[in-house]
């Protein structure tokens, strides 16, 4: 299979941290989990953008894909984190990017599969998406992430309503979100409502990822709506950084694979507790995602 990655690259900067050092974020994380799980005879391409001084920070992981499409740029956005095990982190950026280009993309049906993971919220527009779903035959998978989120005059990230949800959601097939970020998709407090409602506005699966409760998929069947939950793994959490991105990578890849949204669920809850446990993601391999 070919498999394209779409999403920009971030340099994190961790407030807890006494010492600032800067270290690889955004897609780096979902192409980190591709990278560990696709066969030998699958093709990873990755469109980007990346600043050549900085580039070093990424390499281990993107020399393992093909960037053909991705672009360089003089400053790559950066985000300070403040996080903690229990609540949602806190980001501030700087040097935000604006939605990347896809000129060198003439044939988008040359993928069999695109996972999109808003990394920063303004990686493609909804326009951009819709051109897509127009000229790709494929499976799209769309990762919410801060596009719930938007930015205030100190270019802190505040969850809000998405705008135009509709347009997203009709030229996706596989949506995830966490808790919060459900609420900026839907008005509804009901978790089955949301999901109703999603599904009815065009998207096929909808995952919701919930830390330490697990993680809950709704898709339809033979027109009737269905629920699969999965009970967190017993960990003991270390790190919040990049867990979804890790989960949703591994989803996408096991459903694009085997076509069977229980195994792949299962697959992806392993997969971002393995995340969660461990203090430094580049430790982590092919065997922390296997079943």
């Amino acid at each position: 299979m070919k498999i394209l990655l779409i999403g920009h690259s971030i340099i994190d900067h961790f407030a807890e941290e006494a010492n600032d050092v800067a270290k690889p974020g955004g897609i780096f994380y979902s192409a980190l989990a591709m990278c560990s799980v696709i066969k030998p005879e699958d093709e990873l391409f990755l469109l980007t953008s990346f600043s050549k001084k900085s580039f070093h920070l990424f390499e281990g992981v993107y020399s393992q894909t093909n960037m053909e499409f991705s672009s360089p740029l003089d400053e790559m956005p950066e985000v300070i984190l403040k996080t903690s095990i229990q609540g949602e982190r806190e980001e501030i950026y700087k040097n935000i990017s604006s939605s990347m280009s896809f000129g060198k993309i003439k044939d988008w049906n040359m993928f069999d599969a695109i996972l999109i993971n808003m990394i920063t919220g303004f990686d493609i527009t909804a326009e951009q998406l819709n051109d897509i779903r127009k000229n790709f035959s494929g499976k799209i998978y769309f990762d919410v992430h801060t596009l719930s989120r938007g930015v205030d005059e100190s270019m802190q990230r505040i969850f809000r309503p998405v705008p135009n949800i509709e347009k997203w959601l009709a030229n996706i097939d596989i949506l995830q979100c966490n808790e919060l970020e459900l609420k900026t998709i839907s008005k509804s407090n009901d978790e089955f409502n949301s999901a109703q409602e999603i599904l009815a506005g065009g998207s096929k699966i909808l995952i919701i990822t919930k830390g330490d409760k697990g993680s809950s998929v709704y898709f339809l069947k033979d027109g009737i709506i269905q629920l699969l939950n999965c009970k967190a793994e017993k960990i003991i959490a270390v790190n919040k950084i990049g867990c979804g991105d890790i989960f949703g990578a591994v989803f996408f890849y096991s459903y694009i694979s085997k076509n069977d949204v229980n195994y792949s669920l299962r697959l992806a809850n392993k997969a971002g507790a393995s995340a969660a446990a461990n203090s430094n993601m580049i430790n982590l391999t092919r065997m922390d995602f296997d079943d």
